[in-house]
């Protein structure tokens, strides 16, 4: 058992804090019971899970380390103080994992995948992104696809946002101009959001295969991205407040596209 805050091994894993280090190695870490079970279930490729047994009280967490073991997972065990200095929790659990990053190219991005992708242009802030992975995962969309500077889906904030839906969700990063090309030759309907759209969101009819396109928190789409779009639609907005939250307005547009496609399957039957 380690006991030590400073051993190397310890400060390596610290150390995937930091985006830099997660994009050197193609790690990330994650902590909780429900994190690290999602990841066992989706078939994650974990590096080894990091156990504290003076805190892990739960007894599903304690067979789910033994059955890690059975299969050839390494286990790492420390003391309670080694675990808090790698926790973000107030109360931790005493169960982690260091897991390795899963992408997809735009190439295996196909038109008969689930219910729609989200792309997201210039994303900031990490709970949001985590945000939108779960509301993406509850209406059965397939991905996310990341264009320009965003924040990094493997960002322990994202993480614990995403509430274990990082497993279940692809993801892409793109540049503009890439994600441009390639979308010519894809198959896809492109629609984004912008609050000068003269389409209320829930009249317009989304065709699949689709693609939604959501803006920045600050700027939104901006001209070109908007004019790359067959159609825009807009939220109403009838407060004082111009804009609503990134991941909500995702989340409400996600929900009018799965009840229009399960409107769709109803009248097929």
């Amino acid at each position: 058992m380690l006991t030590s805050r400073n051993n190397p091994m310890i400060k390596q894993i610290r150390a995937l804090r930091q985006r830099r280090e997660r994009e050197a190695t193609g790690l990330f870490f994650i902590e909780g019971i429900r994190n690290v079970t999602e990841a066992t279930q989706a078939n994650a490729a974990i590096e080894q899970l990091i156990v504290a047994p003076e805190l892990l009280r739960s007894q599903f967490a304690q067979e789910l380390v033994v059955q890690q073991r059975q299969q050839g997972i390494t286990i790492l065990e420390v003391s309670g103080e080694v675990f808090a200095s790698l926790s973000s929790k107030d109360g931790p659990q005493g169960l982690a994992a260091v897991v390795q990053q899963q992408w997809s190219s735009l190439a295996e991005v196909r038109p008969e995948q689930g219910l729609c992708w989200i792309a997201l242009n210039a994303i900031s802030d990490p709970g949001n992104l985590g945000t939108i992975l779960r509301t993406g995962d509850a209406v059965g969309a397939t991905g996310v696809i990341l264009l320009g500077d965003c924040t990094d889906p493997y960002d322990p904030a994202t993480a614990r946002a995403s509430m274990g839906t990082l497993f279940s969700q692809r993801l892409v990063k793109a540049t503009w101009a890439e994600f441009r090309q390639w979308l010519g030759q894809s198959g896809f309907n492109l629609v984004g959001a912008a609050d000068s759209a003269s389409s209320h969101y829930r009249s317009y009819r989304y065709l699949q295969p689709l693609i939604l396109l959501m803006g920045s928190e600050r700027e939104g789409l901006d001209a070109e991205q908007q004019a790359q779009c067959q159609a825009l639609v807009s939220l109403p907005m009838r407060g004082q407040a111009d804009s609503l939250n990134l991941a909500v307005a995702t989340g409400v547009l996600l929900y009018e596209i799965l009840a229009q496609a399960d409107q769709a399957a109803a009248n097929k039957a």
